[in-house]
């Protein structure tokens, strides 16, 4: 490691956050393990780094992560005095050459382990609406070529078709095939020319398959990426003034961090969806309170999450017919809220009922959806004593698990075993654990 000048902007974070370098050191090897690095660094490593030791390149995020969630803001590099990155980082520029750089580096097989890598941020900055909403500036036309509303409708169908294997097949796969779609055919469309009707419309289109793409992202397990690819589809949607996407996104945001114990950060996030979101009808009432409702409950606050959650059911009563649009909110996904409510303050019971009905009322097309909710069910079938019930539930995951690719789904599985172990002395434990043993689960999971 090279050797410089004493680090007084870190320092100075240090000792705005209140820590002693043990403390310090601590919260870094925490950032550290959560992504699958264990680091054992102490308070003499701290003090190394205070005194100009610069510290090695893939450890400066950790540190940085470590001090905006003590801090409560996003820390750069230059805050805390480290060298800014030359690789692995996306400049700030505009809109559609930040897209273009994003997905190319997803496309690219040796980057793959750094996009990976990506850390997720509890302090992210998020733009606000007005802070986004016309800056069509930000998306200037070229003059090479014209597009109009039939390139924004294939645009649309590809979405809906990539929408349609992942929820069949998990976000693997279908995951590049989106992200060589949007650097070869939907950037092109966005440099074009067309009236500005056309190009708003091909502004919102982006804007859906970026959070599509960001969503298969979590699936897969790398969600400091699908951050990026959140922010993008805000970016766009701002420019096409699409609150739709710009609310969807902001909530799958808020989803991804309740679903990685970030209770604070989903809870602001569930929140600014909904507040961003003008005369929302019934149905995107459900969603976005339903998501509300989610956070508060994983945060402790009763009050707060059973009123949402009734304004959900009650959205949901007032909504019409559903419908087939990508991104819909049915009674199934109001029963999983419904269900993670319940469990979040402490109704077990409730909790499993409710995701017994989600499951009876999935669409069959949601096989992806259907493997890791029954995970779920059976593991708190499990918690309430019921095993032999937990392992016909098991059993139907593993009915559709091999014809899945997904990383949340590959650890579902694996907590399967590691659950199942205590209790092969029962022979239906016992038989299922040996099926699930001849499973090929990804080493990654």
């Amino acid at each position: 490691m090279a050797k410089r000048e004493q680090n007084g902007c870190l320092s100075r974070l240090l000792n705005e956050s209140a820590w002693s370098q043990s403390q310090f050191a601590t919260a870094v090897n925490k950032v550290g393990t959560e992504q699958g690095r264990p680091l054992k660094y102490d308070a003499s490593a701290v003090s190394h780094w205070l005194d100009g030791t610069v510290p090695r390149k893939e450890v400066r995020p950790l540190i940085l992560e470590a001090l905006a969630r003590r801090l409560g803001r996003p820390i750069t590099h230059v805050d805390a005095g480290l060298p800014s990155p030359l690789d692995g980082q996306f400049a700030p520029g505009a809109t559609v050459e930040g897209l273009l750089n994003l997905g190319r580096q997803d496309m690219d097989p040796s980057r793959r382990g750094v996009m990976g890598s990506a850390l997720f941020s509890v302090a992210l900055t998020i733009p606000n609406w007005p802070e986004v909403v016309g800056r069509m500036e930000a998306v200037q036309a070229g003059r090479s070529r014209r597009i109009g509303f039939a390139e924004v409708d294939a645009v649309i169908a590809m979405t809906e078709k990539v929408s349609e294997l992942d929820d069949m097949f998990g976000g693997r796969h279908a995951r590049p095939m989106a992200a060589a779609f949007l650097v070869n055919t939907v950037g092109p469309h966005l440099r074009a020319d067309g009236t500005t009707e056309v190009r708003k419309a091909m502004l919102s289109a982006a804007s859906d398959l970026l959070y599509l793409t960001g969503y298969m992202a979590v699936d897969e397990g790398l969600h400091g990426l699908a951050q990026r690819y959140y922010v993008k589809a805000l970016e766009l949607a701002g420019a096409a003034e699409d609150h739709l996407t710009y609310c969807t996104t902001l909530r799958g945001m808020s989803l991804q961090a309740v679903d990685l114990n970030h209770h604070a950060p989903a809870l602001r996030l569930a929140n600014a969806a909904a507040a961003a979101s003008p005369a929302a009808g019934p149905r995107m009432r459900a969603f976005l309170a339903g998501q509300q409702a989610h956070a508060y409950a994983a945060s402790g606050d009763r009050r707060n999450a059973l009123q949402l959650i009734k304004e959900a059911e009650v959205a949901m009563e007032k909504a019409e017919s559903r419908t087939a649009a990508f991104g819909s909110y049915d009674p199934s996904s109001l029963a999983y809220h419904v269900s993670q409510v319940q469990y979040g303050l402490g109704d077990v019971a409730g909790s499993v009922k409710n995701l017994e009905e989600s499951s009876q009322l999935r669409h069959s097309l949601y096989r992806r959806t259907r493997v890791r909710y029954d995970a779920m069910l059976a593991e708190r079938q499990l918690e309430l004593g019921h095993l032999e019930a937990a392992c016909a539930t098991w059993g139907r995951v593993l009915d559709d698990y091999p014809l899945v690719q997904s990383g949340r789904a590959d650890e579902r599985v694996v907590q399967m075993k590691a659950l199942l172990r205590p209790h092969l002395r029962n022979r239906p434990a016992q038989a299922l654990y040996e099926r699930a043993r001849a499973v090929n689960v990804p080493a990654a999971a």
